[in-house]
């Protein structure tokens, strides 16, 4: 009998124990199929997806050694910075003290950043606070030594460019677009924007409940592309140089910008180019006005005055209507539509040769020109020498000046254009137009990348491109004008010793509000040398400096530039 009862006693436990057992899976699959369902579908549906996508390198940039191609110098470059940045919630309430003074001892943080710093790391509910960006590692790893608690970095890439502000209207600069992606903005980096950036891959495939890989699974791999590398035709020294001298005027003289351009007239390749006001495009958002970013090159085009007289002259001497000798009588003023036109500080002249003409810069001998030429043919002129479009030289926000006034029938249109005013050109234009007179009447395609690098080692080369505007012997007369320009006319301050240099030099007054300023004028100096066979040709300009001509602002600029230029190469004089 007490065996019976003990077998029924453990038939009660079992009975319980399997009862207790159903009820615990009942009550688990409740669960899964209820409580937790929405949980686990999700990661049934995520076992057939996964996505990363795989970022690209973006290009770098370089200037060059034009005379040792050897050489080449980084101009925009990714580099790794660290972020650093708290997490207050987890900074002991007695350690907050000394972290802030640690950390803004390191990181030079002036009284008012210190005072910031503090008040970050006392929100003790904080669970994150950034504090510095582009921390370099030297300090990233002195404060990771320092094992502070609540305190961590993160690496970061960003655009850098170790020349700072030189060249910082060529190069532009990289910054968030919507969607927080780096994108360029302005200069190379704005025009080449795709190019450098690449081309985004991505990775796809299957993953397990806990998000890992299924490594039998179907999978795409499409690899990243990196972005294309850049080399300028920009010569690192003569960039250099050339700027810092433009600067020393632009400072003398209290000018509102100044642009300088240095060519191979021959190719249209740009050795320098500068451009005033500059920034810095490591902290680009440092600035006062957005403005500084456009470069005054090729941006802000202008009435450029005199310094476009030779244009038309080379017109009328490839039409075979006038010759250097040919002379005109000059009164001194003319009234056309009404209007009366001046020559420069009221002079009369009488008996002038064309030569003449662009020596003392005669405003109304061009106007004598201009109608010996006619208005269809004088526009046809100006748009072959490139006005009123864009060069195309490969920079972002390039503008193609506005020369729309001179398809207009009156008269009093053509008339002012012949002596550069009435319309408005760049400071690229004018210097691609004297590239023209410098090169046997061939006008050059400007451009300013030297080489395109693709990541799989094919380099794209620029090929020179050039167009017939001018006879080239009607390019010789005109050279050997504007050498006596300078042996004899307005720029004699860009005589040189030993080289025959042929230029012209322009002050035109600055249009505003339909009227031109009796006190501000633009100065521009543009020219090329050795005049026997130019190797370069040169512009200088500077808006509103406070001077009265361009032969003692820009001039003197384009002499020393020219120096430079010539010993750098070691050319030889051509000056008997």
């Amino acid at each position: 009998m007490r065996v019976k009862k003990e077998t029924n006693n453990s038939l009660r436990v079992i009975s319980v124990l399997t009862l207790l057992a159903a009820f615990i899976i009942i009550a688990r699959l409740f669960v899964l199929q209820g409580v937790d369902r929405k949980y686990y579908s999700a990661l049934a549906l995520n076992n057939h997806e996964i996505y990363k996508q795989l970022y690209p390198r973006r290009g770098s940039v370089f200037f060059q050694d034009t005379r040792d191609k050897t050489k080449e110098y980084p101009a925009a470059v990714n580099r790794q910075y660290y972020l650093l940045y708290a997490v207050p919630r987890d900074i002991p309430a007695d350690k907050i003290n000394t972290t802030t003074d640690f950390l803004a001892g390191i990181l030079n943080f002036t009284p008012e950043e210190k005072t910031n710093l503090l008040a970050k790391l006392s929100k003790n509910t904080d669970p994150y606070e950034p504090i510095a960006k582009k921390v370099s590692e030297e300090n990233k790893d002195r404060i990771e030594s320092a094992n502070l608690a609540g305190i961590n970095t993160t690496g970061q890439e960003f655009r850098y460019y170790p020349e700072g502000s030189l060249a910082s209207n060529i190069l532009g600069f990289t910054g968030q677009n919507i969607n927080g992606d780096l994108s360029g903005r302005y200069g190379v980096e704005g025009f080449w924007d795709k190019n450098l950036s690449g081309n985004s891959g991505f990775l796809a495939g299957e993953r397990g409940a806990l998000g890992s890989l299924i490594p039998l699974a179907d999978r795409t791999l499409k690899q990243a592309e990196d972005g294309v590398d850049l080399l300028l035709t920009i010569d690192r020294n003569l960039q250099y140089k050339a700027c810092e001298r433009l600067r020393e005027g632009y400072e003398k003289y209290k000018a509102k910008s100044a642009a300088l351009i240095l060519m191979d007239p021959k190719t249209g390749a740009i050795l320098s180019m500068c451009s005033l006001p500059d920034f810095d495009p490591n902290n680009y958002s440092n600035v006062k006005d957005v403005s500084v970013y456009n470069n005054t090159s090729i941006f802000f085009p202008y009435e450029p005055g005199s310094v476009f007289k030779p244009i038309i002259m080379a017109a009328a001497l490839d039409l075979g209507l006038v010759s250097p000798f040919t002379t005109y009588t000059d009164t001194g003023e003319r009234i056309i539509n009404g209007h009366k036109i001046h020559n420069a500080l009221n002079k009369t002249y009488g008996l002038a040769t064309m030569t003449n003409v662009l020596e003392s810069s005669i405003n109304t001998g061009m106007i004598w020109v201009e109608e010996k030429i006619g208005q269809n043919r004088f526009l046809e002129y100006v748009e072959k020498f490139g006005f009123g479009k864009q060069t195309g030289i490969g920079l972002d926000t390039e503008t193609a000046g506005d020369i729309s006034s001179l398809s207009k029938s009156a008269e009093i249109y053509g008339a002012v254009g012949s002596f550069g005013q009435g319309f408005t050109a760049t400071p690229l234009q004018l210097v691609t137009a004297y590239a023209a007179l410098a090169s046997g009447g061939r006008i050059p395609k400007p451009y300013i990348v030297d080489e395109v690098r693709h990541p799989n080692g094919q380099v794209e080369k620029t090929e020179p491109q050039t167009e017939v505007v001018i006879s080239p012997n009607a390019d010789k007369l005109i050279t050997a004008m504007l050498i006596s320009v300078v042996e004899r006319g307005h720029s004699q301050t860009a005589k040189m010793k030993n080289y025959y240099v042929a230029a012209k030099t322009g002050t035109a007054q600055i249009a505003s509000g339909g009227e031109y300023s009796a006190d501000d004028t633009n100065h521009t100096f543009v020219g090329y040398f050795p005049a026997s066979d130019p190797k370069f040709v040169l512009l200088v300009k500077y808006e509103a400096p406070e001077a009265n001509w361009a032969e003692s602002t820009a001039a003197p600029v384009f002499k020393d530039v020219a120096k430079f230029a010539l010993d750098y190469y070691g050319i030889p004089g051509d000056r008997k």
